[in-house]
């Protein structure tokens, strides 16, 4: 998601002037959607992936052939570039629909978790990374420091990782996985703190465009938030998971 997609027109927005405690009043309200929407989504994950573990039928059914269970991560992938692009065009309810709609299928497609690793090494990583993307989230939200100029440093480590990972689904290489997997943790880590950061800018536009657009925008911030903490989660797992 890039900026422009949430920031107002630039006339419209230097017409508003705000003081210091409105602005920290109205930043405090945006996060309290967006973090109130992300702790949804990761708890509608979570009780998904806890069922469909539960269930041979259903883990038979999604990972018995590799059609359904490429079918659902293209579908996954379908939501989150729609809901990127066309959310502002579309109904708050349907913007909801579509982030519960994304949470669930995720829970689906992340059950294979519980398939190669213990239950504890899971529950234990879920708390790691909930205290890493905590520490990194807060100090992207009080730090006066301007963390703008990562956003081309790390778009161009996400690509490189992706592609990375890519060639060793051909290598198969134990070496270059941990390195993956190293460069997949400070990678999302450090996104914790950049989007939290550009979320702060971004908490405005309900001032200018509206109490709909703000609960529209705060959605497509928990979702950005949210795939930075599934990700870090992942990552990390390849390190302190117990396989079965």
């Amino acid at each position: 998601m890039s900026d422009n997609q949430f920031l107002p027109d630039n006339d419209r927005a230097t017409s508003i002037q705000l003081s210091a405690e409105e602005a920290a009043r109205i930043q405090a309200q945006f996060f309290a959607q967006v973090y109130g929407w992300m702790a949804a989504g990761l708890a509608l994950t979570g009780g998904v992936s806890l069922f469909a573990a539960s269930s041979p039928a259903l883990m038979e059914f999604v990972f018995g052939t590799r059609f359904v269970f490429f079918g659902l991560i293209i579908a996954e992938l379908v939501i989150v570039g729609f809901l990127s692009a066309r959310a502002f065009q579309w109904s708050l309810g349907q913007v909801q629909a579509a982030f519960v709609g994304y949470a669930l299928l995720n829970g689906v497609t992340l059950s294979i978790i519980f398939l190669a690793y213990t239950a504890d090494s899971i529950a234990s990583t879920f708390f790691t990374t909930a205290l890493m993307f905590g520490v990194m989230s807060a100090f992207g939200y009080f730090t006066k420091s301007d963390l703008s100029g990562w956003g081309k440093l790390l778009s161009m480590a996400l690509i490189g990782l992706v592609i990375a990972m890519v060639v060793n689904m051909f290598l198969e290489s134990s070496e270059l996985n941990l390195i993956t997997s190293f460069i997949g943790v400070v990678l999302f880590t450090a996104l914790a703190a950049y989007d939290t950061q550009k979320l702060k800018q971004i908490a405005f536009i309900g001032v200018v465009e509206g109490e709909e657009t703000s609960n529209k925008a705060s959605i497509l911030g928990a979702l950005t938030l949210y795939l930075d903490f599934i990700n870090l989660f992942l990552f990390l797992l390849r390190f302190f998971g117990r396989r079965r």
